[in-house]
């Protein structure tokens, strides 16, 4: 006992003088020694270990009852989504009083105005909300009023969003005809040429200063237009400047960002969204969080567009524009997101409603729970889960539980509107709710009595 009490009162002792007080509720020996300092605290052994151990738990204890979390850490209790301003992209607005917008990509020749008309439509009609164009030069840009006068022509009215490189000259025309314009921040006035770079303190302002008169040009286009600006920037194309300043890193890229913001400030300018993107998950989920912090810190409310950039095709880079999009949406960060997929754009949107669904935040189509199934169940699950997604699916929001049995069952889909659960060799019963309906059902018959259940409910549309 004596030895634990030495070792004990010599962590102690470090532990109260430099260890701050969040870390007695993040470390497992700082809470086990808690604990057992108020064990030892209650024996009387003569010597000093009594104070020593009484000082820690003390502490300890009292910072329990007084903690409460910092602002990063608040947000993995609840959800809330960040609170931004309002931007306006043409009629279909964008912050946090609006529904997080899906957006997509043509990958059609800008120049090919009848083929570039074709495909936004397409887009537009399975949900797509904003529709980017690559904008590479003049022709390009001027060629936007073409496309933009066909799709009013066919009643679509669809915010169009010019994609603007190394080319500032193009983002002032495209400025004038679309409701936004998206800027790099590493080539819009800086190069990217793999230099070592140093800079004194002046000669960075005066950086600043240059890249101010760079953008204010454009600013004052979009100003007088109503064009919303996205600053998206890329860690892919972090300028010589940034990288050579912060390293080609998360810091780099959110320190990118925000110096353009500044200057959107400075000139009055707050019609404006920014974006973070990486094809390394990791990079873009703490390049965003990063440019939160500081724009909050600032009072900047700018409203965030996420993406995984270069994510590939496939099952792969569906997985990673889930991770990506989706760790950033249930920290109540994003409201506009673009999952970009190496195939047809119109592949892109329905797993972009996906992500918001499976996060809880928009619903475009029936939501089906169903468990993986166990040598419990008795009828083919897979086969009738497949049936009623075929038949359910445009309820939009309705909640369908598909279970194996009722061990787990009735309890797992607890919050379903409706359950349809195996009862036994080729049996199924139906839920409303909690409450079971129709027993014992022919697994056979079992589909169309579920219908029939949730028109009788009147939740059949």
């Amino acid at each position: 006992m004596r030895i634990e009490l030495l070792i004990i009162q010599i962590e102690l002792t470090l532990m109260i003088k430099y260890m701050p007080d969040l870390v007695f509720l993040i470390m497992p020996r700082p809470i086990n020694l808690g604990y057992r300092c108020l064990l030892i605290s209650n024996l009387d052994f003569g010597f000093d270990y009594n104070k020593i151990c009484f000082t820690f738990a003390k502490k300890f204890y009292t910072t329990m009852i007084n903690y409460e979390p910092i602002n990063n850490t608040k947000k993995i209790f609840t959800y809330n989504r960040r609170k931004t301003r309002e931007v306006s992209v043409g009629n279909t607005l964008m912050g946090s009083d609006y529904p997080i917008r899906v957006q997509s990509m043509t990958n059609t020749d800008t120049l090919d105005t009848q083929k570039t008309v074709e495909q936004i439509i397409r887009l537009v009609n399975i949900g797509c909300e904003y529709v980017r164009l690559a904008t590479q030069g003049i022709a390009e840009a001027e060629n936007l009023k073409n496309i933009k006068k066909e799709l009013q022509k066919k009643g679509c009215n669809v915010p169009l969003i010019a994609d603007v490189h190394f080319n500032p000259q193009v983002a002032l025309i495209a400025a004038e005809i679309v409701e936004k314009v998206r800027i790099n921040p590493g080539n819009y006035a800086d190069k990217k040429q793999f230099k070592q770079l140093s800079y004194t303190e002046q000669e960075y302002n005066l950086e600043i200063e240059r890249i101010s008169e760079r953008l204010s040009p454009l600013l004052s286009i979009c100003k007088q237009n109503g064009t919303a600006l996205r600053i998206g920037t890329n860690h892919g194309s972090l300028s010589d400047r940034i990288i050579n300043r912060y390293g080609n890193s998360p810091l780099g890229m959110a320190k990118s960002a925000m110096e353009y913001v500044q200057i959107c400030n400075d000139f009055g300018f707050h019609n404006l969204v920014l974006s973070m993107k990486a094809s390394d998950t990791r990079v873009m989920v703490q390049s965003v969080r990063l440019l939160v912090d500081m724009l909050d810190e600032k009072g900047w409310h700018y409203p965030l567009h996420l993406g995984v950039t270069e994510a590939g095709n496939g099952e792969y880079g569906r997985t990673k524009s889930a991770i990506g999009i989706g760790t950033l949406l249930q920290d109540g960060i994003g409201d506009t997101i673009r999952v970009s997929l190496t195939e047809s754009p119109e592949n892109e949107i329905p797993f972009a409603f996906d992500i918001l669904q499976a996060c809880g935040l928009r619903y475009n189509k029936a939501e089906i729970i169903s468990c993986p199934s166990c040598g419990r169940t008795q009828y083919n699950i897979e086969k009738f889960l497949e049936i009623i997604k075929q038949k359910t699916s445009h309820l939009k929001g309705l909640k369908i539980g598909v279970m194996g049995c009722i061990v787990n069952g009735p309890g797992e889909m607890a919050d379903a509107d409706y359950g349809f659960v195996g009862a036994g060799n080729g049996k199924i019963t139906l839920y409303k709710g909690k409450n079971p309906v129709y027993h014992n059902l022919n697994e056979e018959n079992a589909v169309e009595m579920l219908i029939q259940l949730i028109k009788e409910s009147g939740d059949w549309v």
